[in-house]
C-alpha cells in the first residue's frame, strides 16, 4: 500500500452518481457502473475505496450518493467496514456535482481539506495518484481550488480539457476550461502540450469552496444548508431534506465554481486514469495480463468468443458464443437477452440508445 506525504488530514468524498448508460448492457439502473467488475476482480466502486483508505494516510471517507443506490454501498460496506468507518450523505434527487460535494462541505469543519473522487474512474498507478494527492494539498492548503489534470495521450474528443497557466509550485494556475472539442480541435490541444483532461478530481478546504459557492451560486448554497438543516440520520446515513434539496437548479462543480472562482489550480499527473466511459475506454483500460484474453491484434475477449482476423476487437458474453471475422476496432458485447454491436466511435452514443434508456 503507497501513501501520500502530507501532514493535513485529507478527507475523501466520493461521488457516487449516475447510472453509467455507455455501458450498457452490461450497467443498468438496478447495478450501475461503479458497482461492477470491469477492469479487474474488484468493483470500481472498491476500486475507488482502496485508493484512499486510512492506511495510506486519508480520513474517514464521505460517499454522497443517490436513493437508488443507498442498498448497493451499504451491503458492500456491511460486508467490509462497520458504520464508523464511513459516512454516507443520500441525495434527494440528483443535482449535479456542486450540490453534492456542498452536501459533504457543509458537514466538514471549514478547515478540512477535501479530495472529491468520482466511484467510477479507474487508475493504475496509484503512487501517481498519491504524489498528485501531495502536491494538490500543498496548493489547497493556500486557499487553492485545486483540479488534477489528466495528462492527454490521444486528441480525445469525449473529454473536456483545461488549459494551464502561470506555473506555482507543484501545479499550475487554470487560464482556461474548454469544453468537449472537436477533433481538429482536440489535435491542436495535444500538439500544444498546454493542455490536460479534466479527470474529474479536485482538492480543496470545505471552507474555500463554501465561501466560493456563496459568491457564485448563493442560492444553491442555501438550499444546501436548509436540506442539511431539516436532515435525519440513520445509521451512518445523512438524509438532507428533500423540499429545500429538490429546488436546487443542478449544475456541475467546474461550470458553478472552478470556472469562476480566481483561485483555480490544476496539477497534471500521468497515472493511467481512464473514465472506464465507453465500451472503447474499457478496451483501452485493460491490462493484457488481466481476466480478459488479449492476443498481438489488440483484441480482448471475455467469455464465449472465437475471433477470426479481427483487430483491435472488444468481445464479452456471458453466455452465447460471438463468432467474428475480419472486424477492426468493434465492440460486441452480450449480455442475458441483450446484444450490442458498436464501433469505437459509435461507443459514445450507447446511452442514447432505447435499451440503455429503459434499463
Amino acid at each position: 500500500m503507497t501513501s501520500f506525504s502530507s501532514d493535513v488530514l485529507v478527507h475523501p468524498v466520493i461521488l457516487c452518481g449516475g447510472s453509467g448508460t455507455r455501458l450498457w448492457p452490461l450497467s443498468t439502473s438496478a447495478i450501475p457502473k461503479p458497482f461492477l467488475p470491469l477492469v479487474g476482480e474488484q468493483t470500481l466502486f472498491q476500486e475507488t475505496l482502496a485508493r484512499v483508505t486510512p492506511d495510506a494516510g486519508f480520513a474517514t471517507p464521505i460517499i454522497v450518493a443517490g436513493r437508488q443506490h443507498r442498498a448497493l454501498i451499504e451491503t458492500h460496506f456491511a460486508a467490509h467496514l462497520a458504520p464508523a468507518d464511513y459516512s454516507l450523505i443520500v441525495e434527494p434527487a440528483a443535482r449535479g456535482t456542486a450540490p453534492a460535494i456542498a452536501l459533504a462541505a457543509a458537514m466538514l469543519d471549514p478547515s478540512a481539506m477535501m479530495l472529491v473522487c468520482p466511484s467510477d474512474h479507474h487508475i493504475a498507478d496509484l503512487p501517481a495518484f498519491h504524489g498528485a494527492v501531495s502536491a494538490a494539498c500543498a496548493l489547497a492548503q493556500e486557499d487553492r481550488l485545486v483540479a488534477f489534470g489528466i495528462a492527454p495521450d490521444r486528441p480525445e474528443t469525449g473529454y473536456g480539457y483545461v488549459r494551464r497557466g502561470a506555473p506555482l509550485a507543484g501545479g499550475y494556475e487554470i487560464a482556461e476550461f474548454v469544453e468537449k472539442p472537436d477533433l481538429a480541435r482536440a489535435k491542436a490541444y495535444l500538439g500544444s502540450g498546454e493542455y490536460s483532461w479534466n479527470g474529474g478530481i479536485f482538492m480543496f478546504r470545505a471552507g474555500v469552496l463554501l465561501a466560493e459557492l456563496r459568491r457564485h451560486r448563493p442560492q444553491m448554497i442555501e438550499q444546501v444548508e436548509a436540506a442539511l438543516s431539516q436532515s435525519v440520520r440513520e445509521g451512518a446515513a445523512t438524509l438532507p431534506a428533500a423540499e429545500p434539496f429538490s429546488k436546487i437548479v443542478g449544475e456541475s462543480i467546474d461550470h458553478a465554481v472552478m470556472e469562476n472562482t480566481k483561485h483555480a489550480a490544476i496539477v497534471p499527473v500521468e497515472m493511467g486514469w481512464s473514465d472506464i466511459g465507453t465500451w472503447a475506454a474499457l478496451h483501452d483500460a485493460l491490462p493484457s495480463n488481466g481476466a480478459f484474453r488479449s492476443d498481438t491484434e489488440g483484441n480482448h475477449v471475455s467469455g464465449n468468443a472465437d475471433l477470426v482476423d479481427c483487430r483491435g476487437v472488444f468481445a464479452l458474453s456471458d453466455g452465447p458464443r460471438i463468432s467474428a471475422i475480419g472486424l477492426e476496432d468493434i465492440s460486441i458485447v452480450v449480455h442475458g437477452a441483450e446484444v450490442l454491436v458498436t464501433t469505437r466511435d459509435g461507443a459514445q452514443l450507447v446511452g442514447q440508445l432505447p435499451g440503455a434508456q429503459q434499463s
